[in-house]
């Protein structure tokens, strides 16, 4: 690859990053501060997850964690692969049933999926807070 492509592809995670970052802290943050652990324990129970408290914590920490890991770019690739395996498990065993089309299909999980994916594979790009990386970056070449 030519040093133009390196670069336009490490800046062009960046929306992604951003917006995957945010997704998942979002809800994360909502199963913990607006649900609470008992009530998104509850909600996984009735959706047939087995030992929903300890499932319920996993999301809360892998989605409210590693969605500020990915939003700032720190240590992000371990997160955006528990968040694919997370989405993928949702796919499968809760929205399957559903369809395409949100609310209830696949449509929404399968982004994040995508997204998480992409993320675990490339990174997160120059403009990150990752160690080793410069937090102000440049576009020059």
């Amino acid at each position: 690859m030519t040093d133009f492509t390196d670069r336009a592809v490490g800046w062009g995670i960046v929306p992604i990053r951003l917006v995957i970052g945010l997704v998942f802290a979002m809800h994360g943050g909502q199963k913990l501060f607006f649900y609470g652990v008992g009530g998104t324990a509850m909600a996984m129970s009735h959706m047939g997850i087995p030992l929903p408290v300890v499932a319920a914590w996993v999301a809360i920490l892998v989605e409210f964690i590693g969605g500020l890991a990915i939003f700032f770019g720190v240590w992000a690739r371990w997160p955006a692969c528990l968040m694919a395996i997370e989405m993928l498990i949702v796919i499968l065993f809760v929205k399957l049933h559903g369809g395409f089309f949100s609310p209830q299909g696949i449509e929404l999980e399968l982004t994040l999926l995508a997204g998480a994916l992409t993320i675990a594979m490339l990174g997160t790009g120059p403009a990150s807070l990752a160690p080793g990386k410069r937090a102000a970056v440049s576009m020059e070449p």
